[in-house]
């Protein structure tokens, strides 16, 4: 998984906001039954986001990342990938997470974004994002192919070959935030995925940032503090701007 079960998002929280957050189970058209977490701002609002885990699903650094959404406004929906496999109870930290993750695909995973987004339509959210982690960033920018009517994708550190077949028919926006230093990710995979979206007229945004790893959006990688809050700073202003 990207994240240790004790890392928080490195955003701050807004003191005093009024947000309420549900535990749910969601339903896809398949029949699927999944888990989710969903943050609500206080005051009415049209931009509802879809957060898409790393490997692991749902957990709490999430959980976290859905309310710091909700304070600055927008209602938000973490969910977990593993329901037809591992059913909707909550797991235990040492659970074996790879075997449902190899039976996943992602027709699955976007049945069940196309569940969170209706659920956000019926909250009265019209402008509808995908924000995704690792494997869920790959999966955030594939979204845009699905007939979800994304506005945007924001993918931190995903894997560019994950992407690559569904950009020519991507139908929105992408923002694509990868790490410098990534392991598993090369600059050479970067400028692939950039270089795809480019020829197929994809509007994007591809920011790489130097010495950085995989993961590093975490409160605990004090480090690279200024490229998380930089990484922050510009998922916000991407939805602002297309919302």
């Amino acid at each position: 998984m990207c994240f240790e079960l004790d890392s928080e998002p490195p955003v701050p929280r807004i003191a005093g906001a009024a947000v309420s957050h549900d535990d749910l189970v969601l339903h896809a058209e398949d029949g699927n039954r999944f888990a989710a977490f969903a943050a609500t701002a206080e005051g009415p609002t049209d931009v509802g986001v879809v957060i898409l885990p790393d490997v692991r699903g749902l957990y709490r650094f999430y959980e976290e990342l859905a309310l710091r959404f909700a304070e600055r406004g927008y209602t938000a929906i973490a969910f977990d990938y593993f329901g037809r496999t591992a059913g909707v109870e909550k797991r235990p930290d040492d659970w074996e997470y790879m075997p449902h993750v190899q039976q996943t695909n992602q027709g699955t995973i976007q049945l069940d974004v196309g569940a969170c987004v209706n659920h956000l339509r019926a909250l009265d959210c019209s402008s509808l994002f995908a924000v995704g982690f690792c494997f869920g960033g790959s999966a955030a920018w594939a979204s845009t192919a699905y007939e979800h009517g994304l506005n945007g994708a924001v993918g931190f550190y995903g894997r560019p070959a994950r992407a690559l077949e569904f950009v020519p028919r991507m139908k929105a926006p992408i923002l694509a935030l990868q790490a410098g230093d990534d392991a598993n990710i090369s600059h050479e995979d970067n400028l692939g995925l950039e270089r795809a979206l480019r020829e197929a007229g994809v509007e994007h945004e591809l920011v790489e940032y130097p010495g950085a790893p995989h993961s590093f959006f975490d409160r605990k990688q004090e480090q690279f503090a200024d490229a998380s809050e930089d990484a922050w700073r510009r998922t916000l202003e991407f939805v602002e701007r297309h919302r």
